[in-house]
């Protein structure tokens, strides 16, 4: 069994301790996320167990002929090959036992039959071609076609030079070359960054399909939840195992964050108190063994601390400006390059307030039909019509090219925001990355990620009544999704927008277009609505509908009894009562589970008091119901744990196939 095992790995970055006895264990079929606040380590950690960065103490562990491959999140350039021969390098691994079998064959040809030694190189040429075999070298070039077309790449594309390609494509080809070396375990550091929504679903899909292990960082919740079944979270340097997808570890989370601050506040409370009795005490001769002893008390006392980022900052956009009820309206829109029609007689229209999520394959038009909807491509036929009142405001990446200059940030922000929000600013600044000090740094000496999400909240300040945004989760962890998808969503303006974030599409939209080979088809329903609608039309048809990259439409396959679409709705209203019934167990648990640390709080504060620890009595009784406290909330936590890890496991649905 291969596996990956650090052991108490620690290091520090001058004074700040990065990682601390950090602890974690990877082996076949490990499925794990590597989780925690931006800036908290998670790239370091990863560098440490690839090998790339040496800790200060502790150490990793790769089984004997195990292999551990690593994927950083950018930086990875490739060049003076075809994409096909970039592929073909996934591969040098076995080029070389190949050599090393060879070299044992030409031994074996000098030996003798009953010689020792030729038993032992027959076992390690066996062993040697075992693994050849196992790796898929012999039909490589098949496996590179699916896995680079799984990836968004067309066969046109095998033939051109590497430097061809932008950045994301250049870590797509880093991605390609990750899977097809088939490692034991797979370090991969946001390998979706760079994915658009049918690669990300074929990555879901080989991911639940490998059989090794790995370790991912990401922030697309819904990539998660499908591919994951453990959540290894750094905070504060430490390193701590929650079981179950990611949903699950951020509902236990947030219970325990909860309980952190609920003592935070409590210590804080209890620091003041002991502080103003010193003061009061300090200079009174009969006290001066009290206030010594409170003193010492504090230099003892393990201190609680709360990072920044623990409440996230809700942020409030401007009111849009008032309108018209239909904000939007496309009429025999059309656009062509040179003789490719992308988009062909698209009619749309938008009432106020509405969310249109624009959904598609690599190629179909998204980016096209935004910028024709923002007003900046003239070379559309057909008719774009706004509503009375409307002002557009339009993000895309291209955006960052006007971020420029030595103004600070704080200053570029001012000059743009709404007198009522300037005082807000620091707080928006910090929801979107930008914290402390960072509000000074210049516009010039920002990253392209950086510049992004300023670009994103300096558009999000202008009181504009129709929004236009093309990939504007792209740069964001998690914690700042959560803050613009809810500033969004209790903003009343209408918005138009495309993602490649799942989660982040089925929450916002109310209504999905579809392009589609020169097509378009407008479904009235959020992004949920529009993947059970397209289940539904590939069951009609006789057709399983999947998302793959490689048609992103119908396929046939699927499970053979199940091509009704009675038994798929009665599967679904099973699994929907399933899941109720789950979820109200959860609630009941973490109830009960919030209760009981509520409880613990209390007597760990009884502990605390004067009254209390100098009663032996007294102490002993509170010593003896915090035990208990914690047992029943050992047992509490285990089963919602329990609960967590069935709800998760595959379920075989009423025709034998898997659910979901």
């Amino acid at each position: 069994m291969a596996f990956l095992q650090a052991n108490s790995v620690s290091l520090a970055f001058g004074d700040r301790d990065i990682l601390k006895q950090c602890t974690i264990f990877l082996k076949d079929g490990s499925k794990a996320a590597l989780a925690g606040a931006n800036g908290s380590g998670k790239t370091t950690l990863l560098s440490v167990l690839a090998g790339r960065l040496q800790a200060d103490s502790g150490e990793c562990i790769l089984e004997k002929n195990a292999r551990a491959v690593y994927l950083p999140q950018s930086g990875v350039l490739h060049h003076d090959t075809t994409l096909a021969e970039e592929a073909d390098t996934a591969f040098d691994h076995i080029r070389v036992l190949l050599a090393e079998a060879a070299r044992l064959g030409d031994e074996l040809a000098g030996a003798t039959q009953d010689d020792a030694k030729t038993a032992a190189l027959l076992e390690a040429q066996h062993r040697l071609t075992a693994i050849v075999e196992e790796s898929g070298y012999y039909f490589r070039q098949k496996r590179s076609s699916e896995i680079l077309v799984g990836l968004g790449f067309s066969e046109s594309d095998f033939s051109r030079q590497c430097e061809e390609f932008s950045g994301g494509w250049q870590m797509r080809i880093a991605l390609a070359k990750v899977l097809l070396s088939s490692p034991d375990i797979m370090l991969l550091d946001e390998p979706t960054n760079y994915l658009d929504i049918e690669a990300r679903f074929w990555l879901e899909d080989y991911l639940g399909r490998f059989k090794g292990a790995y370790l991912l960082v990401s922030h697309d919740r819904y990539f998660l939840d499908t591919t994951i079944n453990e959540v290894y979270e750094l905070f504060q340097g430490t390193l701590t195992r929650y079981s179950g997808n990611y949903s699950a570890y951020e509902k236990r989370r947030a219970t325990e964050l909860e309980s952190l601050t609920a003592r935070y506040r409590a210590q804080q409370e209890e620091i003041a108190k002991t502080e103003d009795l010193i003061r009061r005490f300090r200079y009174k001769a009969s006290k001066a063994a009290m206030v010594q002893e409170r003193i010492k008390m504090l230099a003892r006392m393990e201190r609680i601390e709360l990072p920044e980022n623990l409440h996230p900052i809700a942020i409030t956009l401007p009111s849009p400006p008032h309108s018209g009820r239909i904000a939007l309206a496309l009429e025999g829109v059309c656009r062509r390059y040179g003789t490719t029609t992308v988009l062909n007689n698209v009619d749309i229209t938008l009432e106020a307030g509405e969310r249109l999520v624009v959904a598609g394959r690599n190629g179909a038009g998204k980016t096209t039909l935004l910028r024709i909807i923002a007003g900046v491509d003239p070379q559309t036929e057909g008719t774009v019509r706004y509503g009375s009142g409307i002002s557009v405001g339009y993000f895309n990446q291209d955006t960052t090219e006007t971020i420029t200059g030595n103004d600070r940030i704080l200053d570029y922000l001012e000059a743009q925001s709404p007198t009522a929000l300037i005082p807000k600013l620091r707080d928006m600044l910090g929801a979107f990355l930008f914290r402390g000090d960072d509000v000074y740094k210049n516009l010039n000496v920002l990253s392209g990620g950086e510049k992004a999400r300023l670009a994103l909240l300096a558009l999000l300040l202008r009181p504009v009544n129709l929004l236009v945004l093309d990939e504007p989760t792209n740069h964001l962890d998690l914690s700042t999704k959560d803050i613009l998808l809810n500033a969004l969503l209790t903003w009343s303006g209408t918005i138009v927008f495309v993602s490649h974030d799942r989660a982040f599409m089925e929450a916002l939209s109310t209504k999905t277009l579809e392009l589609r080979s020169g097509s378009h088809t407008l479904y009235y329903g959020n992004y949920a609505y529009y993947i059970e609608k397209k289940a539904l039309e590939g069951f009609q048809d006789g057709l399983l509908y999947t998302a793959t990259p490689q048609d992103a439409g119908p396929q046939r396959g699927g499970c053979p009894e199940a091509a009704s679409p009675a038994l798929f709705r009665e599967q679904r209203k099973q699994e929907e009562a399933q899941r109720r019934r789950r979820e109200r167990e959860e609630a009941a648990l973490v109830e009960e589970i919030e209760s009981l640390e509520a409880r613990k709080i209390e007597f760990e504060l009884q502990l605390s008091q004067p009254e209390v620890y100098s009663s032996g009595e007294k102490s002993k009784k509170a010593q003896t119901a915090l035990a208990t406290l914690n047992n029943e909330l050992d047992k509490a936590i285990a089963r919602w744990e329990a609960l967590v890890d069935s709800e998760h496991k595959p379920e075989e649905s009423i025709n034998g196939c898997k659910a979901g």
